[in-house]
């Protein structure tokens, strides 16, 4: 049996490939348009509030013309900050928190010169977003951390003004007198200005070494450690156990990963007010043998 040539047409002049996806994305409807400051914080710039400043400010332009307070964008506008263009994401947005277990050794940096192992190199592959790292560790602290694909909630999570809490476990060569623990709780002047532990406990410890546990509500460079120097006291193992509400589950051993499912992820977006955004299809955890992360 001989089918009927088709009565459609393709125009002689009709885009093909690569020209006829830009007129289709062109010719499109456009997607809901949302405010600028939701828009940019979710890139990843900065919290809403900064970004209201920034378009006070005058420092962000849309389509050639300085934005104002309330300005809605969508996928089709050209959106620069301080002259440089920002690519804004308007598809449906779902955050997602993974915690890893870095080992001494590893940096925190997308791209080392020297070819060092990073804490980059060790996490998932995604498509159309970014992973985030919520604080660092420098070279020769392991323990937790925590990355997002939120801009926003890194930004809630890391920006001094929060005052997000980190807890440490720390092993000390030599051991803190009473005196020298209340002038941590009460503050030491440091040469970057005065810094102090919220609680110090002892945490046992055998021979010439003590273990603490601390918790600090700053992330200066290198803190903890100098701290404990400020006493002449050497820190020869420092860890990362909770970061906020988020605390290191005690069987993910260094180097492996576990992405938090949709219902921690909805606690850790209300600890830190945001409201929770759309639910995963699928719950992904990268390495099994790992009980659920602790949310506080």
């Amino acid at each position: 049996m001989v089918h009927p040539a088709s009565p459609i047409r393709r125009s002689p002049t009709a885009a093909k490939g690569r020209a006829a996806a830009r007129l289709q994305q062109a010719t499109a409807p456009e997607a809901a348009r949302e405010r600028l400051q939701k828009a940019l914080a979710s890139a990843g710039l900065g919290s809403r509030r900064e970004m209201e400043e920034w378009i006070a400010e005058g420092r962000v332009q849309v389509n050639g013309e300085t934005a104002t307070i309330g300005s809605k964008v969508g996928p089709r506008d050209v959106v620069k900050v301080s002259g440089r263009r920002v690519y804004l994401r308007f598809d449906e947005k779902r955050t997602r928190i993974l915690i890893y277990h870095k080992s001494e050794g590893e940096i925190v940096t997308r791209d080392d010169p020297k070819g060092r192992a990073t804490v980059f190199d060790a996490l998932p592959k995604l498509r159309g977003a970014k992973w985030i790292s919520i604080g660092r560790l420098d070279y020769n602290t392991d323990g937790l951390m925590i990355f997002t694909t939120s801009g926003e909630l890194a930004n809630q999570l890391m920006h001094p003004r929060f005052e997000v809490e980190r807890e440490y476990a720390v092993r000390v060569l030599g051991e803190l007198s009473e005196d020298m623990i209340a002038q941590l709780l009460t503050g030491v002047e440091l040469y970057d200005g005065p810094a102090q532990l919220q609680s110090c406990f002892a945490a046992g410890g055998e021979g010439a070494n003590r273990w603490y546990r601390v918790v600090i509500k700053e992330g200066r460079k290198r803190e903890v450690r100098r701290l404990f120097e400020h006493f002449g006291l050497t820190v020869s193992r420092l860890t990362r156990i909770r970061f906020g509400p988020i605390a290191l589950p005690p069987q993910l051993r260094r180097g492996q990963k576990t992405e938090l499912d949709d219902d921690l992820v909805a606690r850790v977006l209300e600890w830190a007010g945001m409201a929770a955004g759309p639910r995963r299809q699928t719950r992904g955890v990268a390495d099994r043998h790992t009980r659920k992360p602790r949310v506080r």
